[in-house]
């Protein structure tokens, strides 16, 4: 599965991005034109690995967002066994390779538990990242539960080919070992989510085909004829209107049609180069001999295409998630010919995502309408479908899969798992879709609520109810939502069975009908979970919940950490603050990192260089501010100190900074302004090293590993500068941040 793709976008469903490895299952096998997500990442992966809704397994919405309520919780207990855990118990070899965002927040680091990475819920071996997202040049990378770093010493590294050479290798290792075992591969790139960072030659070879030029409003209508001529929509399918709240093409400047086809081509160079990758894992079983009896089940997104790139785009996403928004010039002078390289964290402009999501209204987060659930899927088993190239129309969901799988296995839903009775599946096997006799087959799928930040709707046989969004994502935790929550919402009613794309709402026609949906919709949400509705954004993200830092003001470490997550690290953000380090200088002189929170998208650092102490603030890659001694450290024992007197109240503020040395001042300046909200989510903080990327490439490379001895370290934290609209102000640019 890929993440945030919505259904125009594979070539494979009419989109214009050549994606040849999902044509092929389709080739082989058979392609589903009504098969929906949850609208967002963490709950459709949710729902994917256990075959239960998302809010039945606690995950109605990321965990970075998680609260006490039973379907918000972001816990996946052991009365909800994944597909992982089900097939190891009956001897298949299990595996996670790519993103993951199933563990709480609160339980990323080192310490565990573990129960909830992959390695805890059934996956034998794990290869990838634990959140939304991260930098595919120096990713924040586990496997199974150590975090690893194989980009260092390799120029070029990008995770997208090591995550397929990975699980190739998995593959023909455990085919050496015992090639009569079955296995289960369970396979999630980070691409297309945002940093769109495809290698050099994908985005030379997508930018070759100019396929974005006339803009996103002439592609929307390519895409259509495209699936028109697919039979991937249904004759007579309308092409839903474009909103007006986002700009046509022809009413840009020249500057930023430049720009904006830049950031498609970059983002489609992604694409196409993650299904490349996801090729060569598909040719590996085949050479292995295994392809024939080899279920392969291709979905393209866990959600429709992001929105969340702003109505510009952005090359520095961390900037932008803070409320920084780079005007076009500077893009084009600063970033054009670098967009998607490691010099860039960048996403595209809204309407683009819009277009990707052909013919349908919307894109993700948005669960009411199909542009934010729709996704394009492909099965093969060239053992038993034999239907190839068939189409099918039939109404499914992610909580589908399990089922299927369960069923071609031959493998019953098991009512215990050690020990721990278990809850029902909840999804409906798709194995009768694939005989040809059955490819008009009505759908065993009756009925599917979706919902997600309040928008919601209700589908069964062939009708959906749907409330009007009262925002675009792009305005999310910004625009002033209905107070009431249940009962506060437009909504709008479609016959899909004739009206595939949502275009004729017959909600003024048929209240009736409207009616009975929505007493549906209730009972739905009653069974699984759904209650408390909630379209809060600030109030849900500052809901207290676990936490390694909470109360304290005062850490110490000593020798080398590396690698805490931000959660488990002390907050330098609003406030004012002292770090200590106490150190042993070695004879030759002194040099490398003493701590550091953050890299190359901002963060901070103290450090030797070439024996001298430096503090440098990377203010979110837009300005760095450098404290440095000028005389080089004798060999022996020292004490470094940077203090920072924040001037608060507010977010964002400047405030003075002061590097002593053994109690004496060597550099003292004030700066306007500090990083608001949030440290970067996919870098993290380290002791005598720096894991990640540098806070200044100017200044040293990682690991930048301190040369002398670290006694203690120690940081002292003053209270947070902010009054309580500030604090949830922050809050929601973190769980953007995060989400």
């Amino acid at each position: 599965m890929t993440d945030d793709a919505g259904y125009g976008i594979a070539s494979t469903f009419g989109g214009v991005i050549p994606t040849p490895a999902l044509d092929r299952i389709a080739k082989m096998g058979l392609r589903y034109t009504q098969f929906h997500s949850t609208a967002l990442c963490s709950p459709t992966r949710a729902a994917l690995i256990t075959g239960r809704n998302h809010h039945s397994v606690g995950f109605g919405v990321v965990t970075e967002q998680s609260t006490g309520y039973p379907g918000y919780d972001s816990i996946i207990g052991p009365e909800n066994a994944t597909i992982g855990e089900i097939l190891k118990e009956n001897g298949y070899a299990t595996s996670w390779f790519g993103k993951e965002h199933n563990t709480p927040s609160f339980q990323y680091s080192v310490a565990g538990p573990f129960d909830q990475w992959p390695v805890g819920m059934g996956f034998e071996y794990f290869y990838g990242f634990m959140g939304g997202d991260t930098d595919q040049w120096t990713p924040y990378l586990f496997r199974n539960t150590t975090q690893i770093f194989p980009w260092i010493g390799k120029p070029g590294y990008n995770l997208t080919t090591d995550m397929a050479d990975e699980a190739i290798k998995y593959l023909q290792e455990l085919n050496a070992a015992a090639p009569d075992k079955p296995f289960f591969l369970y396979y999630v790139p980070g691409g297309t989510h945002s940093p769109h960072q495809p290698t050099p030659e994908w985005i030379e070879k997508i930018s070759a085909m100019h396929l974005f030029d006339k803009g996103w409003n002439a592609l929307r209508e390519q895409i259509y004829s495209n699936q028109k001529q697919l039979g991937v929509i249904p004759p007579g399918t309308e092409l839903t209107p474009w909103p007006d709240e986002l700009p046509k093409w022809d009413t840009l400047s020249a500057d930023e049609k430049k720009l904006f086809s830049r950031q498609a081509d970059v983002f489609a160079a992604y694409v196409a180069y993650t299904d490349h990758e996801i090729g060569r894992v598909i040719q590996a079983v085949e050479d292995l001999g295994k392809l024939d009896n080899t279920l392969i089940i291709y979905i393209e997104g866990d959600n429709g295409t992001s929105a969340e790139g702003t109505m510009v785009g952005t090359p520095n996403e961390m900037a932008s998630l803070q409320g920084v928004t780079f005007p076009v010039a500077d893009q084009l002078k600063y970033f054009y010919d670098v967009w998607g390289s490691s010099k860039t964290y960048p996403h595209m402009a809204v309407p683009w995502s819009w277009a990707f999501d052909t013919p349908f209204k919307w894109m993700k987060q948005i669960a009411s309408h199909f542009g934010g659930t729709r996704q394009g899927m492909a099965i093969a088993w060239p053992n038993r479908i034999k239907d190839a190239g068939g189409l099918r129309t039939q109404f499914h969901h992610m909580i589908d899969i399990v089922p299927t799988i369960l069923e071609v296995t031959g493998i019953r839903a098991p009512v215990m798992v050690n020990g721990i009775a278990q809850k029902p599946i909840e999804g409906v096997s798709m194995d009768y879709t694939f005989d040809k006799e059955n490819a008009d087959a009505p759908s065993k799928r009756h009925t599917q609520y979706f919902e997600m930040f309040g928008d919601r709707a209700i589908y069964h046989d062939g009708w959906i109810a749907a409330t009007t969004p009262p925002a675009g994502p792009w305005e999310m935790g910004l625009a002033k939502m209905p107070t009431d929550v249940v009962n506060g919402y437009k909504w709008e009613l479609y016959n899909i069975a004739e009206d595939y794309s949502e275009y004729n709402d017959l909600a003024a026609k048929m209240p009736d009908k409207l009616r009975e949906l929505q007493e549906l919709f209730l009972v739905e949400a009653q069974k699984y979970n759904v209650f408390p509705l909630d379209n809060s954004i600030v109030q849900r993200a500052i809901v207290p919940r676990p936490s390694a830092t909470a109360g304290r003001s005062v850490f110490t470490y000593s020798g080398e950490v590396s690698g805490l997550p931000s959660s488990d690290a002390p907050s330098i953000l609003n406030r004012s603050y002292t770090i200590t380090a106490e150190v042993d200088i070695p004879e030759g002189g002194g040099e490398g990192m003493l701590v550091t929170e953050g890299g190359r998208f901002g963060g901070y650092g103290l450090y030797l260089l070439k024996g001298k102490p430096v503090f440098l603030y990377n203010l979110l890659d837009l300005e760095r501010f450098r404290w440095e001694g000028q005389e080089t450290l004798a060999p022996g024992k020292h004490t470094i100190a940077f203090d920072f007197t924040y001037q608060g109240p507010g977010f964002g503020k400047g405030g003075t900074g002061v590097l002593k040395v053994d109690d004496k001042e060597v550099a003292n300046k004030k700066i306007p302004n500090t990083i608001p909200f949030v440290m970067p989510f996919d870098e993290t903080f380290d002791v005598g090293m720096d894991t990640r990327t540098p806070v200044d490439d100017n200044d040293y490379q990682v690991p930048f590993h301190f040369t002398g001895k670290i006694a203690k370290l120690t940081f002292k934290l003053e209270p947070e500068q902010l009054t309580e609209a500030d604090r949830k102000v922050m809050h929601q640019y973190v769980i953007r941040g995060k989400d």
